[in-house]
């Protein structure tokens, strides 16, 4: 899933945040103690909205989406995902940092079922697990959108619902000390960066397997682009 946003667009990059280094981390990096974590948070927003195409009637999208137990996990991969009673999982995104600072931010998503034909998902707490200095907030909405394919697409089916979602995430982190020494102006702008990194790479991956899973599930092709 990839923004529309012509920000988020725009980010294009071959440098290697999570490598950044200075003369203040390089001389305080050791692994910050729970002391050392100050209870002041640096807030990072970001909003995304794009769509993804499925080649089928909306009906049919509809059915899979709610039948997210059959398809969530393995479309997450590699993310590590544990169940969370009937409509939640436990995900563990990855490993991200910069300034030798690291997070493995886990988080807990509920699917609910759709009101008025909006679907959401948000954020709900991980049974005895406490986030080690960082907090997250998701809240994504998506709705379907029948249309006609494109006569060019090579699918044996005229149909087509456009799955349009909007995501709104905001990540407060507790910085440690040595890293509060750093310009204020230096840590949101690579923090911000990192966060569109972050969904940048997860929703490409996540869309084009959902896509793959849903199509294979009914027997449809799916263009390769």
């Amino acid at each position: 899933m990839i923004s529309k946003n012509r920000e988020y667009q725009s980010f294009e990059t071959t440098e290697t945040v999570l490598s950044v280094a200075t003369t203040i981390a390089q001389a305080d990096t050791q692994q910050a103690s729970p002391e050392e974590t100050s209870r002041t948070s640096t807030r990072f927003y970001g909003h995304y909205q794009d769509c993804m195409e499925m080649f089928a009637s909306a009906d049919k999208v509809a059915e899979y989406l709610q039948n997210h137990n059959s398809w969530f996990s393995r479309c997450a991969e590699p993310m590590k995902v544990e169940p969370l009673g009937e409509n939640g999982y436990a995900l563990v995104i990855g490993r991200f940092g910069s300034f030798g600072y690291e997070v493995e931010p886990k988080i807990g998503l509920e699917l609910l079922c759709p009101e008025n034909g909006i679907y959401r998902i948000r954020t709900i707490p991980i049974p005895g697990y406490q986030a080690p200095g960082y907090d997250v907030d998701y809240r994504a909405s998506l709705q379907l959108v029948e249309g006609i394919q494109d006569c060019e697409t090579p699918t044996n089916s005229a149909e087509m619902t456009h799955v349009e979602w909007e995501l709104n995430l905001t990540v407060d982190i507790h910085f440690p000390k040595f890293i509060q020494r750093l310009p204020k102006p230096l840590i949101q702008s690579t923090g911000d960066r990192l966060l569109n990194q972050i969904v940048r790479q997860v929703s490409r991956r996540l869309t084009r397997k959902v896509q793959q899973d849903f199509h294979q599930s009914w027997d449809i092709p799916f263009p390769a682009k």
